[in-house]
C-alpha cells in the first residue's frame, strides 16, 4: 500500500480528485467534531450521508456548512435520531433504516463520550461502555444486511485503548471502583475488538472492518474536563512520552483528525487494512510497551480470542436488557 498521507493530512486532502456520487455513508455522531468534518468532506465530494444525532433540532442548527458543501459538491445529508446509550433508541433507529431499505457502502461508527462522571444508562450499563461500544454493536449488527457487499465498517477507537483491556467479567463497574479514564480506555479497546471480529465474520461478502485512532484534537469530546484538568492531561502525556524517548504528542486540527477515518473508508486497500488498527493514515504497529501514551496498538486490542468472547458477552448483555 503506497503511503501518501500522514499525521498532517486533512480530510479534504485524502479525498482530493475523488467523485463519490452514488456512494452512501452512515455516520454516527455527525453533528459535531470529527463526525461533522467527516460528513462535510464526504458531501462536498458528492456522497450521500445519513448522520445520526441525539437531538435532531440541534443537529439541523449546526449543519448549514454541510448543506452548503453538499450543494457545491453534489452530495446530500439526511439526519436520523439515535441515542447510543438507549437500546430502545438504537432499535428504533435501526428499524427506520431497515424500513427505508437503502444500502450503505460504508458505516462509520464515530460517536462517543470520554471520561464521563459515573452513571448508568436506562438499560443499566456504564455510560462509556454503552455509548462508545455496546450501542454501536447493537445498531450495526441489527442493520448489517444494509452494508453492501464489498463495503467497509470504520470504528473509531483511541490511543486510550492502551490504558486498559476490556473487563469481560465486570464491564459496567458493578464490582470495582469507577475510574473515568479506565472506563474510556476499556470502551475503546472494545470498539477495536468489535472491528476485529466483524471483519472476520463478514469478509466472505467482501466486507472489511478496521478501527481508527483519529488523533488527539480539541472537540466536544473533552467537555467533561475542566481547562485545568485538560492542561494536566497534556502535561502527563508529554512527560510519559518524553520518558519513553518519544516525541511530544501533537494536537491535530479537526480536519486532520478526520483524515484517517476517510482514508480507511475510501482510499486504503480494504483487504490490506481489514482487521487492523490504523493511525495517521497507516496501519499501526503492535506496541505492547507499558506506556499508555505511546504510539501503536496493544496486541490485546486485536486479539481474536478476546474479540470472540466480547462478541458473545455483548449478545448476552443485549438479550438480557431486552
Amino acid at each position: 500500500m503506497t503511503q501518501k498521507f500522514g499525521s498532517k493530512t486533512t480530510a479534504d486532502e485524502v479525498l482530493t480528485g475523488l467523485n463519490l456520487k452514488g456512494k452512501r455513508f452512515l455516520i454516527t455522531g455527525a453533528s459535531s467534531g470529527i463526525g461533522f468534518e467527516t460528513a462535510r468532506s464526504l458531501v462536498s465530494h458528492g456522497a450521500s450521508v445519513v448522520g445520526t444525532a441525539r437531538n435532531l433540532a440541534k443537529a439541523e442548527l449546526v449543519t448549514t456548512s454541510i448543506r452548503d458543501a453538499a450543494l457545491r459538491g453534489g452530495g446530500s445529508l439526511a439526519w436520523i435520531e439515535l441515542d447510543l446509550a438507549s437500546l430502545q433508541s438504537v432499535r428504533a433507529c435501526a428499524d427506520k433504516l431497515l424500513a427505508d431499505g437503502q444500502p450503505f457502502d460504508v458505516i462509520i461508527a464515530n460517536a462517543g463520550v470520554m471520561a464521563t462522571p459515573f452513571d448508568r444508562t436506562v438499560d443499566g450499563f456504564e455510560v462509556q461502555f454503552a455509548t462508545n461500544y455496546l450501542g454501536h454493536f447493537a445498531l450495526i449488527n441489527r442493520i448489517e444486511r444494509l452494508l453492501a457487499n464489498n463495503g467497509r465498517l470504520v470504528v473509531l477507537s483511541s490511543q486510550a485503548h492502551r490504558v486498559a483491556d476490556v473487563d469481560l467479567d465486570d464491564p459496567s463497574f458493578e464490582q470495582q471502583a469507577y475510574d473515568p479514564f479506565v472506563a474510556y480506555g476499556r470502551s475503546k479497546t472494545a470498539t477495536s475488538l468489535f472491528a476485529t471480529e466483524f471483519d472476520k465474520r463478514h469478509r466472505d461478502r467482501g466486507i472489511r472492518a478496521a478501527s481508527v485512532m483519529p488523533g488527539n484534537s480539541l472537540t466536544d469530546l473533552a467537555r467533561h474536563f475542566s481547562p485545568e484538568d485538560l492542561q494536566g492531561l497534556f502535561e502527563t502525556v508529554g512527560k510519559a512520552r518524553a520518558e519513553a524517548g518519544l516525541g511530544p504528542a501533537e494536537l491535530k486540527e479537526i480536519p486532520q483528525a478526520a483524515a484517517t477515518t476517510l482514508w480507511t473508508a475510501i482510499v486504503a486497500d480494504k483487504d490490506e487494512i481489514g482487521g487492523h488498527y490504523l493511525e495517521d493514515c497507516a496501519i499501526a504497529p503492535i506496541n505492547d510497551s507499558p506506556n499508555p501514551f505511546a504510539d501503536g496498538v496493544r496486541s490485546y486490542a486485536l486479539d481474536a480470542n478476546r474479540a470472540e468472547l466480547l462478541w458473545a458477552k455483548s449478545e448476552q448483555l443485549i438479550s438480557a436488557a431486552s
